[in-house]
């Protein structure tokens, strides 16, 4: 969208908050680069040029506005709606890859060269992987300056810097503040948790909180996951520890508290909880397509802004999917918390009733089959699966080829088209997954005067790509009881 400058000039003059993440303005006279929706009076149209990352507009020499703080702008719904090299890479970078594995790491999981990965993020959004990472570094540091009174020296390393000197240095070249002036710029009052991070997740508005969390308040599974006091709350397994994440819906954002065994973990859990809560979703985009189906209509008009469900662990959400075979809601959450109770590592949550991690693949394929208490063909299912996780023969991540994952996955013993597609809507992150096998589905698309059979409503659904996985949340949301497993 950058390269529209018409389109991105009545954007910024209009200050709408619908295009923050989309794209970034750099004003020439300044040095400042800030979002569309930034309150200051906007500049003349031939002082601004756009820039579609962060990362750009700090390579290109501007500094972030301290005003509108654009680097904390929701992120560009483009990662999560694409499943080309670019999207892939830019959500293993959100995951920190960089800065565990390197660019050759990132190269690696991706299947391509690192020139050719170089190549095409720089065509694409004016910076490298090495740019891109180390924009999201400035952004933990500042996050960990303004939330913690941690030293600066730990919060360099927490953030992922190698050096105190480059920590002062990037810090100084993104916000034209030291660390020192950042943290006192902090609101007196501030309240401190030790232990505790307590920030606030943007989204574009709107949003319907209510499918979103009581679909996971639905499926939480004991000891892993919980509703309590307002706030959905869940375990973290992460790439240097665990932690536990409490989630509470507000009117424009998100209330996240993280508590961390490793501050390492932090830009991991911060993009872990918002692709499970599809908080960088385009809703307006989402809603006007939908809203050509009449149908469909009256639905988005009644509560837009819905999102999908999504996980913080693709592997996780793999296996419970097989759980939930063949059962209701309330027996597959049983069969996860025996697992969880048996095979998951504990975790001490002073705040609640948390108990467990849910058990790694390597684990599950340790355990023996007979202590399943499920039928042998969905028992040949589930083991087939943890062996294939745990030996990395099919790897679920953020970086999946969807296309190439469902043939995998569609391969597998006992999995059908509905647990392939369940999977690749809210584990994999597939914008236009349908379940036209649904129970719930059905009986929603009936009681509408939608076609019900899976051929005749798929036909339909053609009209709402590529947010198929949308109309389905919109169709559950009609049903008194849309929580439905079926058979794979």
């Amino acid at each position: 969208m950058h390269t529209d400058t018409e389109r991105c000039v009545r954007a910024v003059q209009s200050k709408d908050a619908r295009f923050d993440g989309w794209f970034f303005t750099a004003v020439l006279t300044t040095r400042i680069y800030c979002r569309p929706s930034c309150p200051v009076v906007p500049p003349k149209p031939e002082n601004m040029t756009f820039y579609p990352s962060a990362a750009a507009c700090q390579q290109a020499g501007f500094r972030a506005c301290k005003r509108c703080r654009p680097d904390t702008s929701p992120g560009s719904p483009e990662w999560n709606q694409r499943a080309d090299l670019v999207a892939r890479a830019m959500r293993l970078i959100a995951d920190g890859t960089v800065d565990r594995e390197g660019v050759p790491g990132l190269a690696a999981r991706l299947g391509y060269s690192t020139r050719q990965i170089e190549r095409q993020l720089l065509a694409e959004l004016g910076a490298g992987p090495l740019a891109l990472a180390r924009a999201q570094r400035a952004q933990t540091a500042r996050l960990l300056i303004e939330t913690t009174a941690l030293p600066m020296a730990e919060i360099a390393f927490a953030a992922g810097f190698s050096s105190i000197r480059t920590f002062n240095d990037t810090v100084r070249d993104v916000f034209a503040l030291s660390p020192t002036e950042l943290r006192n710029r902090r609101p007196k009052t501030t309240v401190l948790t030790p232990g505790t991070l307590t920030l606030r997740l943007p989204f574009r508005a709107p949003l319907n909180p209510d499918n979103l969390f009581g679909h996971l308040a639905a499926t939480a599974v004991p000891g892993v996951e919980e509703w309590r006091a307002g706030a959905y709350r869940r375990t973290l397994r992460l790439p240097y520890g665990h932690g536990i994440a409490s989630l509470t819906p507000k009117a424009d954002h998100i209330a996240c508290r993280l508590t961390l065994s490793d501050l390492r973990d932090l830009p991991v859990a911060i993009s872990r909880c918002r692709r499970m809560l599809d908080l960088d979703a385009d809703p307006v985009a989402v809603d006007d397509q939908l809203r050509i189906d009449p149908v469909l209509a009256p639905l988005v008009d009644k509560a837009p802004g819905r999102r999908v469900p999504r996980t913080v662990d693709e592997a996780e959400f793999a296996v419970r999917a097989v759980l939930g075979q063949q059962v209701s809601t309330a027996a597959a959450r049983t069969h996860a918390a025996r697992l969880v109770t048996a095979h998951g590592e504990p975790v001490d949550d002073p705040e609640g009733g948390l108990t467990h991690l849910f058990p790694s693949a390597e684990s599950l394929a340790a355990l023996d089959p007979e202590s399943l208490a499920m039928p042998q063909s969905r028992r040949r299912t589930f083991t087939t699966l943890v062996a294939q996780l745990a030996d990395g023969s099919l790897h679920l991540g953020v970086e999946s080829d969807w296309a190439q994952t469902r043939a995998q996955l569609l391969a597998l013993p006992g999995f059908g088209p509905w647990t392939v597609d369940a999977i690749a809507m809210r584990a994999l992150g597939d914008p236009d997954a349908f379940l036209p096998t649904d129970l719930g589905v059905r009986r929603a698309a009936q009681e509408l005067g939608l076609p019900s059979t899976p051929a005749a409503l798929t036909a339909r659904a053609a009209a709402w790509r590529p947010w198929r996985a949308y109309a389905v949340q919109y169709l559950w949301a009609t049903d008194s009881h849309p929580i439905n497993f079926l058979p794979a």
